[in-house]
């Protein structure tokens, strides 16, 4: 865990010290989600929050979807692949 402070200026701007914007993998210009939760403020890559929010919704649909292993999403894909394929074919 790191632990580190920033001076809030008069316009409410922080200046992100470098060992947190690497962990953060942050460049100029990029942006930040900010969470406020249980009077704290969490920052992190917006990417990575996207991906963990999606992750809660769709905690349980691979399961109702009868989705159990690997085999079973490879199974789905190529399913999904041969209507794209035979569709388009159709269409030309």
């Amino acid at each position: 865990m790191l632990f580190n402070t920033a001076q809030v200026m008069s316009k409410g701007q922080i200046t992100l010290p470098v060992d947190i914007r690497k962990k953060l993998r942050l460049d100029t210009g990029d942006r930040v989600a900010l969470i406020y939760d249980d009077e704290r403020v969490v920052m992190m890559n917006p990417l990575v929050h996207a991906v963990d929010e999606f992750q809660k919704i769709m905690e349980g649909e691979w399961e109702k979807a009868g989705i159990h292993s690997q085999e079973d999403l490879d199974a789905i894909v190529k399913e999904i692949r041969a209507e794209v394929v035979a569709e388009y074919e159709g269409s030309h």
